[in-house]
């Protein structure tokens, strides 16, 4: 394919050559000319999974430069990635700020528009960049044209061995409302990879690239409290500790536990971090990463009320065991969210027919807002009054036309912007 770059620093001109050396013809542009020189930027990055060290002065013999005009006409996809800085308060080498803010799109939105308009037929447009959730609809969609096929593309890439990572990923997430961009890019990546092409909403793309990061975060902050507590409990050693965690591939290194739901329940979970949280205090931790799960715990919990009591229908919550099909209680959440509503003032019908040893007819109760609080398939024969609302955290529940079900966390389609003409859907 002829392929357009913008945008050749430390992650585009790697994963520039890295295109260019599956046979792609590749042109690339940069407002620094010396990434375009003979003496480009000196960095180099290692190898890594069998692919040769890359220097940036090869690159000046692997792909061409020109003019931005000369490169988007050359391109049927145009890659950009230029960077969406933040200040040198973010950057994680001074102490978190009080007062936090985005990124800078600055350079995005200004490349964006530049692109557009040397775009004279339809052209797959790929942002690279990392920005947060929301951020192409606001910034980028308002100046795109009928010719230009959005994407987000992010990489999950490490800088220093950007040419490996391209062409070793985990999987190629695209975000696009365009079917020809989708096809298009899913097309190129089949030259480069066989990894899994994940697609999505821009939104939730926009969003699985800044997670993704924060999730590697969260894991590497874990395993140093784990590191603290093994020094300041004698005879525990950390290595042991995590290399015991690290054989849970079927429960903890897996996708089980990872969607949205209710929180977590059970004879040990909940228990379990509170105890945890005893120790970290007794034990004078730095910080009491347990503690903080339970109040994330609690505070979601409470955000659940508060979608109930946007409603002035009587309270309800169907299913109140700790886990799908049982009728055990312990640890349960729908249980805290009961308790939380009652402190609220409010009487709650909480039914669970594992628990309850019977079922009840929704039907007969007249409008309520009911909250489904354990994914028991018999709540998807249930029948409910005309009028009710049912506030749905796992995302099952069949549409009904005489009820309001809010599937939380679910792309809601009445909300989507319009089609106006400015992502092309051919």
């Amino acid at each position: 394919m002829n392929i357009g770059f913008i945008g050749l620093g430390k992650l585009g001109m790697p994963c520039a050559v890295a295109m260019a050396s599956k046979g792609h013809s590749v042109m690339g542009y940069d407002v620094d000319s010396r990434a375009m020189s003979k003496s480009p930027r000196p960095y180099k990055e290692r190898a890594e999974d069998g692919i040769s060290d890359f220097n940036p002065r090869l690159a000046v013999s692997t792909i061409r430069f020109g003019p931005l005009a000369e490169v988007v006409d050359h391109a049927d996809i145009v890659f950009i990635a230029v960077q969406t800085p933040h200040g040198p308060a973010f950057e994680g080498v001074t102490p978190i700020p009080a007062e936090r803010a985005d990124f800078d799109y600055r350079y995005l939105v200004k490349a964006f528009h530049e692109v557009v308009r040397y775009v004279r037929r339809p052209t797959v447009v790929s942002v690279i960049s990392t920005v947060l959730p929301g951020t192409l609809r606001r910034e980028l969609v308002p100046l795109a044209s009928p010719d230009v096929m959005l994407a987000y593309n992010p990489y999950f890439i490490a800088m220093g061995t950007a040419m490996s990572n391209f062409l070793n990923p985990e999987f190629i997430l695209c975000g696009s409302e365009s079917n020809h961009a989708l096809a298009m890019l899913r097309k190129f990546y089949g030259t480069i990879t066989e990894a899994p092409f994940y697609q999505s909403s821009i939104e939730s793309a926009e969003l699985i690239k800044v997670v993704y990061n924060t999730f590697i975060s969260t894991k590497i902050a874990f395993g140093n409290t784990v590191m603290e507590i093994c020094h300041k409990v004698p005879g525990a050693d950390a290595d042991q500790v995590i290399g015991g965690l690290q054989l849970a591939q079927q429960r903890i290194i897996s996708a089980k536990y990872l969607s949205g739901g209710m929180g977590d329940g059970g004879g040990c979970h909940p228990r379990d971090n509170i105890a945890m949280s005893w120790l970290a205090k007794n034990r004078g931790l730095s910080f009491d990463w347990f503690e903080n799960i339970m109040l994330a715990r609690e505070r979601q919990t409470e955000w659940l009320a508060d979608l109930m009591e946007q409603h002035d229908l009587p309270k309800a919550i169907l299913g109140y065991s700790f886990k799908p099909e049982s009728n055990i209680t312990t640890g349960s959440p729908a249980l805290l969210l009961k308790h939380f509503l009652e402190q609220r003032g409010h009487r709650v019908l909480a039914h669970d027919p594992y628990v309850d040893g019977y079922e009840i007819d929704p039907s007969e109760l007249g409008p309520m807002v009911f909250l489904i609080g354990v994914k028991h398939d018999k709540f998807l024969k249930y029948r409910f009054p005309a009028g009710s609302v049912i506030i749905d955290p796992w995302r099952y529940m069949p549409a009904r036309a005489e009820v309001n079900i809010i599937a939380l966390g679910h792309a809601n389609s009445g909300a989507a912007v319009a089609d106006q003409g400015l992502l092309a859907t051919a």
